[in-house]
């Protein structure tokens, strides 16, 4: 990628931010738009994960295949399409007309979703080389998590409570639009110095991974072990298969040998923790506040505006700290704030009073707000450049994968203690039901806190920078080979 000027990598940052933007945004919108779409379309809680979850499940199992052929066959060209795709996606979304369609019109956009975030971070990369600055943009990055989580209930609410939930996805139409001529633009081509080979075995296991497990804990509650029990199995021979097949391959899709550097395996499972906590509280919150409260779509949009604007206001924070002192510090308030915040909710039952609810909600939004810019920042950094597009598609597969299992998980849990309580409110049948989901979410608050100490120090940093220079001679003494 040619040297750009300061004022054209601030725009090539701003048009990246974009696809996060309606990518994050439509989360965040259908969170809120859950009951409404359960009233309408008679839907069961497996029902909605699964129009959750078939959109983040498609999306991390392709994210390593959209990066590495970014890679390949250029990021700008990739990015564009994803932009067609996403757009189209969100389109046939509000035209579905029963649940079924709506889970497959959103994988379609996840399809168009894989294809933007991770290549646009690779963008994002090659574009700020200087670590500091590079740093800086990833809190910005950040922070536009935090504005789509600020507007996205609110934007919800306010569309399905005055149109209905076909609206929520009218407003990816001209974001998409906009950045797709704004890339076609101003945004320049980009590619590695060398083409990876494609790797449609490895894929094929990661998709069988990703989908059997999410189906397993899902459909739990809901079946028979009989019915279950083959899932979780091909999970487990998919993942053995991955993992005897992958180390064999020049270049896999999936280089496990990234995860010789303890700083990038800790920003994996950071990844992972922290977003499935994410997905996980934004499924239970949006529930307890419409179906037990009897809130509407927009009071409910108001009432996650705590949690939303110390998201939006901490990442940049978080972006600055790193570039300045580190991953570490940011980390431990992350994960602090995050295990306090599911603590409340497991021992302090924080639902039953508006105070220590609004605490809880503050707490949350401050650790998710820390928590983005050091994962992103230990993905990519230790890495070779010719190798951004891979190693920031599994930091993105990362938090899609978390995701995807924070709303099987706690969803799960959730449909299971329902079905067992003897309550005889709903009210108090979902705060006791939610109770084991809140506990989950306080662990994976306590798995960011202790790796952010464990794989921020002298050791970790070392491990980065071994595995890096070894990456980087096996790449060179692979391409002597081929010019000889």
């Amino acid at each position: 990628m040619p040297e750009l000027s300061h004022g054209r990598r601030m725009l090539v940052l701003a048009i990246c931010c974009m696809s996060l933007l309606i990518v994050s945004l439509d989360n965040t919108v259908l969170n809120v738009a859950l009951p409404s779409l359960q009233r309408e379309l008679d839907a069961s809680t497996s029902g909605l994960q699964w129009t959750i979850d078939a959109y983040t499940l498609v999306l991390a199992s392709l994210l390593m295949l959209a990066g590495s052929t970014a890679d390949r066959i250029g990021r700008r060209r990739v990015f564009m399409s994803g932009l067609v795709v996403f757009t189209l996606g969100s389109l046939l979304c509000s035209l579905a007309p029963d649940l079924n369609w709506l889970v497959v019109f959103r994988m379609v956009q996840a399809v168009g979703g894989s294809m933007l975030n991770p290549v646009a971070m690779s963008i994002i990369t090659n574009t700020f080389t200087d670590p500091r600055e590079r740093a800086r943009a990833i809190g910005v990055w950040g922070a536009v998590v935090g504005l789509s989580m600020a507007a996205g209930p609110l934007v919800g609410g306010l569309l399905v409570d005055s149109v209905g939930w076909r609206s929520i996805f009218w407003v990816n139409l001209p974001v998409g639009l906009a950045a797709l001529l704004l890339t076609w633009r101003f945004v320049p081509e980009s590619r590695a110095p060398r083409a990876r080979r494609p790797d449609p075995v490895g894929q094929v296991l990661v998709i069988a991974l990703f989908g059997s497990l999410t189906y397993a804990i899902i459909e739990a509650p809901h079946g028979s072990w009989r019915s279950t029990a083959p899932f979780a199995a091909l999970a487990l021979v998919s993942l053995l298969a991955l993992l005897r097949y992958e180390p064999r391959r020049t270049e896999p899709l999936i280089d496990l040998r990234f995860f010789r550097s303890a700083p990038f395996s800790g920003a994996t499972v950071i990844a992972v923790s922290a977003f499935a906590a994410l997905g996980g509280f934004l499924f239970l919150s949006t529930l307890y506040l419409q179906n037990v409260r009897g809130l509407s779509a927009m009071e409910a949009g108001l009432w996650m505006l705590p949690m939303a604007v110390p998201t939006f206001l901490c990442a940049p924070l978080s972006g600055r700290l790193v570039g300045s002192r580190g991953p570490r510090l940011p980390l431990l308030v992350a994960g602090g704030a995050m295990t306090v915040s599911g603590l409340l909710f497991a021992l302090f039952e924080a639902e039953t009073s508006n105070a220590t609810l609004l605490l809880g909600y503050v707490l949350f939004g401050v650790g998710f707000g820390f928590v983005n810019a050091p994962i992103t920042n230990t993905a990519v950094s230790g890495m070779p450049l010719s190798q951004a597009g891979v190693a920031s598609a599994v930091a993105s597969t990362s938090r899609q994968l978390g995701q995807t299992l924070g709303v099987a998980v706690l969803g799960a849990v959730l449909a299971a203690g329902v079905s067992a309580s003897s309550y005889a409110s709903y009210a108090d049948t979902f705060v006791s039901a939610s109770r084991p989901g809140w506990w989950v979410l306080a662990a994976c608050g306590a798995v960011v806190l202790t790796l952010g100490v464990v794989t921020t120090g002298v050791w970790a940093r070392g491990t980065a920078e071994r595995a890096a220079r070894r990456l980087e001679g096996e790449r060179l003494s692979r391409r002597a080979g081929v010019d000889a």
